[in-house]
């Protein structure tokens, strides 16, 4: 017989932001409306593959929405749907609790940036 397991509503949001670099790509797109190139610049460590496939990904999910110009050479911004901007709180608190474990014990942490402030920005 096979158990049916309990999904925690959390389960949800990480099966949507999990991962190593879609926070990271949220909370640039936190910011404003970004080129491939500037993201790709921003996020150190990112491949030019992962970020396509991240950002492909966080389309199909309706968290990000990819405008093309019709354009030579091709122009593509990226920006965040009223989805996608319902995760700053989600996102602004992961980052306060990384700022308190680094203060906790004493590691040096880069401090978010002043647009972290999401009721300033929605």
């Amino acid at each position: 017989m096979q158990r049916k397991s309990q999904q925690c509503p959390a389960e949800k949001t990480l099966d949507i932001i999990g991962g190593r670099w879609k926070v990271l790509i949220l909370w640039q797109l936190f910011q404003g409306e970004r080129r491939f190139s500037e993201l790709f610049r921003a996020i150190a460590g990112i491949t030019q593959k992962m970020l396509t496939q991240q950002l492909r990904e966080l389309e199909k999910d309706g968290i990000v929405h990819r405008r093309v110009y019709p354009q030579i050479p091709p122009k593509v911004e990226y920006s965040l749907t009223p989805l996608g901007k319902s995760l700053r709180p989600v996102v602004d608190a992961m980052c306060e609790w990384g700022l308190q474990q680094c203060a906790s014990t004493q590691n040096s942490c880069t401090s978010p940036s002043p647009a972290v402030n999401y009721e300033d920005s929605v």
